[in-house]
């Protein structure tokens, strides 16, 4: 098992500069950040480098998404912004080498255009996963459950099954959130043994409330040993928000690195 920190969240008392650090004192190999913009890429290359880190994954921009918006990769009207915000991406991507760039397919707010957005997004999807590819980074995507993010275009595994077939790229994987899909009631083990072969990147947080392993109802035990011993070589980034401050929260790291 290979843990990844997702600084967007954990040692969020520290600011982002110093969360790379903070990562590696405490025992990972590697983090990755839901939108790296806020720094030049060369400063996160500096960061990466003194800490002897590898950045596993970062996002495309999504927009106003986290702020209750729609997001860039669905919308219609947006695909010059999603176009633009791709190329951002290639440029951060180019000196940062991550293994999977994430690309949030985002909200429908008014649901009789539900097909509309949904066509985009295949387009979208399409365009990024082959821009992607010239890198040799994985392109991914993910289901977010519509309790916490209601409108959400994909939230289920089911929903990612049907995206994953209709744009049919090789260079287009799932990335699966035991949290997400925790939330949605689903059976995580069941589909990671079943389609593993088709996971870029897996995230995971306790469910209900996402927070650590140990907070929630969720049998990470069963979990992990199904990722452990299945083929699947990508990380497993801990994308959770920590019930107190995240040194305390990481008891779990010590459990299940070893297996």
């Amino acid at each position: 098992m290979r843990f990844t920190a997702n600084l967007s969240l954990l040692f969020t008392d520290l600011p982002l500069p110093e969360r790379f650090q903070a990562a590696k004192q405490h025992g990972f190999e590697a983090v990755e950040i839901q939108f790296p913009y806020e720094l030049p890429a060369e400063q996160i290359l500096e960061l990466l480098d003194h800490q002897d880190l590898q950045l596993v994954l970062f996002n495309v921009d999504a927009d106003t998404l986290l702020q209750g918006g729609e997001g860039l990769a669905a919308v219609p009207e947006k695909r010059d912004q999603f176009k633009a915000a791709v190329e951002q991406t290639l440029a951060y991507a180019e000196r940062l080498k991550p293994c999977n760039i994430n690309v949030l397919p985002g909200r429908c707010l008014n649901l009789q255009r539900l097909g509309e957005y949904k066509a985009t997004l295949l387009e979208n999807l399409d365009y990024a996963a082959s821009a992607f590819a010239e890198l040799g980074i994985k392109t991914v995507f993910e289901a977010v459950n519509s309790h916490d993010m209601p409108g959400f275009i994909v939230d289920s595994s089911l929903g990612m099954l049907d995206v994953l077939a209709k744009v049919d790229h090789p260079n287009l994987f799932m990335q699966y959130d035991i949290y997400h899909m925790s939330r949605m009631g689903e059976d995580c083990g069941g589909f990671l043994r079943q389609h593993m072969d088709n996971i870029g990147h897996i995230q995971f947080a306790d469910c209900p409330g996402r927070g650590q392993p140990g907070s929630g109802a969720v049998d990470f035990d069963a979990l992990f040993d199904i990722i452990a011993t299945s083929d699947y070589r990508g990380w497993v980034g801990a994308e959770y928000r920590p019930t107190a401050d995240t040194a305390s929260s990481l008891a779990w790291l010590k459990t299940y690195a070893v297996k």
